[in-house]
């Protein structure tokens, strides 16, 4: 089931219709108290929001889902005119797994969808966990923690933690971790990454120095499980 938040009748009504003839089950919702009120008596597979929205914006509503653990995993896609790199920014920042701008193409929101759904059940299969020395590191559970303690990160420090765990030892280039992570080319604006990288090996405290620069390159992550 993929709920659906627009309080625009016309792009709901069609959006709506795309899906269901190509094989998804949606809801549509006008208003957030009924999308609420929906999530409540069941959770969808995905979640595609307007950021404009009457009540509380989609931004807010991101913010409430990923800080319940309940939602915190649900994959969201922001569909909205707030076209701005800015907009953008904030958007996958706070949380989207993606983010497409008004007006877009049928084929190009159906491809997306299904990219969105193939990542979450791939994710949702996956019991990998990780281990250096004091730290651990469950992906699909959003568990990390240094000492026995768990530590709090945003959605995005979260992703791309993941990320360089994914393939210990790799160098991952700016350029890879924008586009892994915030899902567009940023050019120009690498120091997104080693803003991110540099408040994550804070917060990680005494395992922060497991995440390796890599000079001229990028960053990886070093060492071996215990």
């Amino acid at each position: 089931m993929i709920y659906f938040l627009e309080d625009d009748s016309n792009i709901r009504n069609f959006v709506i219709y795309a899906l269901n003839n190509s094989g998804f089950d949606v809801c549509g919702f006008d208003h957030p108290s009924k999308f609420w009120k929906a999530v409540n008596d069941e959770l969808p597979e995905l979640i595609i929001l307007d950021i404009m929205l009457p009540e509380e914006d989609g931004i807010q509503i991101l913010n409430k889902l990923r800080n319940d653990p309940v939602t915190s995993q649900l994959p969201v896609m922001m569909l909205t005119a707030k076209s701005t790199e800015y907009d953008k920014v904030i958007g996958l920042d706070s949380g989207a797994d993606d983010y497409m701008t008004k007006p877009f193409g049928t084929m190009e929101l159906l491809s997306r969808i299904k990219a969105l759904l193939r990542r979450s059940k791939l994710k949702a299969e996956d019991e990998t966990e990780y281990r250096i020395k004091d730290f651990y590191l469950n992906p699909s559970k959003h568990i990390v923690k240094v000492g026995g303690e768990e530590i709090k990160l945003t959605y995005k420090e979260f992703q791309l933690l993941c990320l360089l765990f994914e393939s210990k030892e790799k160098v991952f280039s700016r350029d890879e971790i924008l586009s892994r992570i915030w899902g567009y080319d940023f050019t120009g604006e690498s120091r997104t990454v080693d803003v991110h990288i540099r408040t994550l090996r804070a917060k990680l405290k005494s395992a922060g120095d497991m995440i390796q620069t890599v000079r001229g390159i990028g960053y990886k992550v070093g060492g071996g499980n215990d």
